[in-house]
């Protein structure tokens, strides 16, 4: 039975270890966390396990095959590097960091040593990702519009944008990787522009970040796409977030980890759309226009963290969707979104 550790017991970690509590193949052996406490709490919850506060008397103590890194975006460096010499496969959470250089060293010592890694981005493991891909391969698609609107996580870090990279580095990096993984392309380039003003100091001591931000991007195919992102929302009802991907004669609604709704394929066109091919027509809605519905069925959080463990156990990584290389693609596609809004330029994405 292979051995488990887990560095990082905090909310995500929480995730996480919900998650690795069902597997029954494996041993969870060591919890690390800065306050041992809440170590100490993790190795309570799982029934198992030792609580350390440091992750090197953990590696040297437990000997664990695999890891489960889940620190915040500005903590990374360290622990990977460590974990990379000892050899030990990890699985990390998203972004991976802050740091371009940092990753690409990460990236480069990872194949040196041909180690099996994973990264958080579950929804890469949705079962509607079938159908969403089948809708794109089969319908050309010409812009995607998207966003992500909520509000302020409980995590103090998460406010300051030096810790946590901002809301589209920090969340909607699952949208912007969803793309990549979607389209099976790459963003050429992007321009960003962030607002600030919504929310205040006396609503959030020690807020400093962006309230919103609009996005633009183009994708080496020719594809463009819009992803707006905020963390403004104090209601549900403020906004309905998804992304719709547009073709000249058909359309999908895609909310991550929820469903899809597909119109105009399969004899569902909607009626009293001729607007937009004569005249000046604006194209609205056709009343009473209904869509092919497809909803989410599997549990990809699950699935994710199993595809790991298969992996590290069988020592075949292939059915991993998103490897360390593959998500700093999404970091770096992140990062440039971070570049333009600090310069109020366009900046070409660069791996």
């Amino acid at each position: 039975m292979k051995k488990l550790a887990l560095i990082g017991c905090g909310v995500i970690g929480d995730y996480h270890l919900n998650n690795l509590k069902q597997f029954e193949d494996i041993e969870l052996v060591g919890f690390c966390d800065l306050i041992i406490a809440r170590a100490q709490s993790f190795a309570k919850n799982a029934g198992c396990g030792k609580a350390f506060s440091c992750f090197i008397e953990m590696y040297d103590e437990v000997k664990p095959d695999m890891v489960f890194i889940c620190i915040p975006p500005s903590s990374h460096g360290d622990i990977e590097f460590e974990t990379i010499r000892r050899g030990i496969p990890f699985f990390v959470e998203k972004p991976v960091t802050l740091d371009a250089d940092l990753a690409k060293e990460l990236v480069r010592q990872i194949s040196t040593k041909g180690l099996i890694t994973a990264v958080g981005f579950q929804c890469r493991y949705d079962s509607i990702n079938t159908a969403a891909k089948e809708f794109i391969n089969n319908n050309r698609i010409i812009h995607i519009a998207g966003s992500r609107i909520g509000g302020i996580p409980d995590v103090p870090w998460w406010k300051n944008k030096f810790l946590s990279g901002g809301q589209l580095l920090e969340q909607t990096i699952h949208q912007m990787d969803i793309l990549r993984y979607l389209l099976d392309d790459e963003p050429d380039k992007v321009y960003s522009v962030a607002s600030r003003g919504y929310i205040t100091q006396e609503e959030v001591p020690g807020y400093f970040t962006d309230d919103m931000s609009t996005t633009l991007i183009t994708f080496n195919s020719g594809i463009t796409c819009t992803m707006v992102t905020a963390c403004y929302s104090t209601s549900i009802s403020s906004w309905d977030n998804r992304m719709t991907f547009g073709s000249r004669n058909a359309r999908m609604d895609y909310r991550l980890v929820t469903d899809i709704t597909i119109y105009g394929v399969d004899g569902d066109k909607a009626e009293g759309l001729g607007g937009v091919v004569s005249g000046d027509g604006m194209q609205l809605t056709a009343d009473g226009e209904t869509g092919v519905i497809i909803k989410t069925t599997n549990d990809c959080s699950m699935e994710c963290d199993r595809a790991f463990i298969d992996a590290v156990i069988s020592g075949d990584g292939s059915k991993i969707r998103s490897s360390y290389a593959d998500a700093w693609k999404s970091t770096a596609f992140c990062l440039a979104c971070n570049e333009s809004m600090a310069t109020g330029l366009p900046v070409k994405v660069i791996y």
